[in-house]
């Protein structure tokens, strides 16, 4: 394109200097770019183990209890098991891209349908799942801590905040060693009360299968309160951009360790809806077992009073269970709330980076994240939990569905590109194919939702959300004739063999792997993702010329 020289040397002016800890991958874990070769130094097994290392919340059990408190036995069962199929099946092809391609759940987004500037608002939307669970997580753990310790949950709260900040700084280095140390006593931790109840105290299963709660229904079916119970669980559909975090980590898949990826890829990525939906059962199962016990309604889906039931059946001493559950509820917490917190980081960098042409690095993001996460928990987000996630879970399931729709249909039948292209150069800023049918869905999910659509409508709502976003993306797809996935080929790298090995940027004058590099016609040179994603003087005008 033609192009003014002068114009041109003044932007050759502008050499771009990140913040020591921008340039430090160790903190900064790639956040806003591909993952590189020599960066993913980790096993097959250790990269599973971290991500599943990250499902070790309680929030399942609290989702749970409240749904079988609400719903009652029946009706929580099915609610449940339904949710987990619908999440394994949408986190498997969104698992492989990931893993396969090496990028998070934005980047991703970004060439599965939504454009450079749409997926934006998916960043939100995942930032949204960290922090209210991050704030779901903290609750739970400063719950633990005041029945034993005595601290104000006030206080509580800002505790629980404060000492994440530290294991996250240093993403993934620290945490894949953190989850690999602490697995195999959490493992213990939580099955072994769970077996002990059903052991020494032979009514505890039928106990949870007659559980009624408050449900309308008692303990039998019905199926808008099980719709309704689904609608909740399905807000854990966002998890797989937290596993989507550790997997894009993944070694290359090579006929060498073929078997041994798709095995880690697919345990450690839908897989975690396996243990998550048990979870979630305990949660009930526990929850009728503390009611039995004399434990208050509205306290008996706090996990800490489940896990008290649970070893005290294993230990007679009062001061040894209750030690023993809150140790375990404050090891479950720390180690989800580190995932949370480093997801919300990713999702936070890649928010203002678009939106502000502006990196001042992970770290900064992630201080941002807690502070919304601590608000949240002082504002008593706990007490209206199945609210928030019934209400969130519209919006989630919409943007999954939207993208599992381009991944398994659009690509297959060629109305969208065979590869994930993610770097801003080569994308429209919006494309109305994931990002259009996540809007319409969505909004309509949430009137639904509100109950203007009638109670039918209410109950199934995240139904609504994903079986429209799902069949509306290959039809905008065909409308559009996939013309909004790519604005400029990229004849300089993709599948390029002479880009092979390193290319510096002529802005930053690091050098990155050919997947993380575009060619620049305003710089003249090879420029990487992230230096073309905080310009703010060539205003896309690769794209204009083409």
């Amino acid at each position: 394109m033609a192009r003014d020289q002068s114009a041109i040397a003044k932007l050759e002016k502008t050499k771009r200097h990140y913040n020591s800890w921008v340039v430090n991958e160790t903190l900064e874990d790639y956040s806003l770019r591909y993952a590189p070769r020599s960066f993913r130094r980790w096993s097959e097994f250790t990269v599973a183990n971290a991500a599943l290392g990250g499902i070790s919340y309680l929030a399942d059990f609290a989702i749970g209890g409240s749904i079988a408190i609400s719903s009652g036995f029946t009706n929580s069962f099915i609610a449940i098991l339904i949710s987990a199929i619908i999440i394994f099946v949408t986190g498997a092809p969104i698992s492989y891209y990931a893993a396969k391609y090496n990028i998070d759940m934005d980047l991703l987004t970004r060439g599965a349908g939504f454009g450079y500037i749409g997926s934006t608002l998916t960043s939100v939307i995942y930032a949204s799942f960290c922090f209210i669970f991050f704030a779901l997580e903290g609750a739970i753990m400063a719950q633990a801590i005041e029945l034993y310790f005595g601290l104000p949950l006030v206080w509580g709260y800002l505790l629980c905040t404060i000492a994440i900040f530290p294991l996250v700084v240093f993403g993934m280095t620290l945490l894949a060693q953190m989850q690999v140390w602490t697995q195999p006593v959490w493992l213990l931790g939580m099955f072994a009360p769970w077996f002990a109840v059903l052991l020494k105290d032979p009514t505890a299963f039928s106990t949870w299968t007659s559980f009624a709660g408050k449900s309308p229904s008692g303990s039998g079916f019905d199926i808008l309160l099980c719709a309704s119970g689904a609608g909740v669980a399905l807000s854990l559909i966002a998890q797989i951009g937290e596993q989507v975090d550790y997997l894009r980590f993944m070694p290359d898949k090579t006929p060498q360790n073929n078997g041994k990826w798709w095995w880690a890829v697919m345990l450690a990525g839908p897989g975690w809806v396996i243990l998550g939906a048990w979870k979630q059962w305990a949660g009930g199962f526990f929850t009728a077992v503390a009611v039995k016990n004399g434990v208050d309604i509205a306290k008996a889906n706090e996990p800490i009073h489940m896990y008290i039931e649970g070893f005290k059946e294993m230990f007679s001493n009062p001061a040894v269970y209750l030690a023993l559950a809150t140790f375990f509820v404050i090891l479950s917490q720390v180690k989800i709330n580190v995932t949370n917190a480093y997801s919300g980081s990713l999702s936070w960098s890649n928010f203002f980076s678009r939106l502000t042409h502006a990196h001042p690095g992970r770290v900064v993001w992630l201080v941002f994240h807690l502070i919304i996460a601590l608000v949240l928990q002082e504002l008593g987000v706990f007490d209206v939990l199945l609210w928030v996630l019934g209400f969130y879970s519209n919006v989630a399931i919409a943007w999954v569905g939207a993208l599992v729709a381009d991944l398994i249909v659009n690509k297959p039948l060629g109305l969208s590109p065979s590869y994930i292209e993610f770097k801003r150069a080569h994308l429209y800023n919006f494309n109305p194919v994931g990002f259009g049918s996540m809007m319409i869905a969505s909004v309509i999910s949430v009137i639904a939702f509100f109950g203007v659509m009638g109670p039918a409508a209410q109950a199934f709502s995240t139904f609504i959300a994903l079986g429209l976003a799902f069949v509306l993306s290959p039809i905008i797809a065909i409308i559009t004739k996939g013309k909004y996935y790519i604005a400029r080929e990229d004849v300089h790298f993709h599948n390029n063999p002479e880009a092979e090995g390193l290319t510096q940027c002529s802005v930053c004058e690091y050098e990155y792997e050919r997947e993380d590099m575009a060619y620049c016609p305003v710089y003249q040179g090879s420029i990487c993702s992230l230096c073309c994603s905080l310009d703010a003087q060539c205003h896309d005008a690769c794209k204009a010329a083409t």
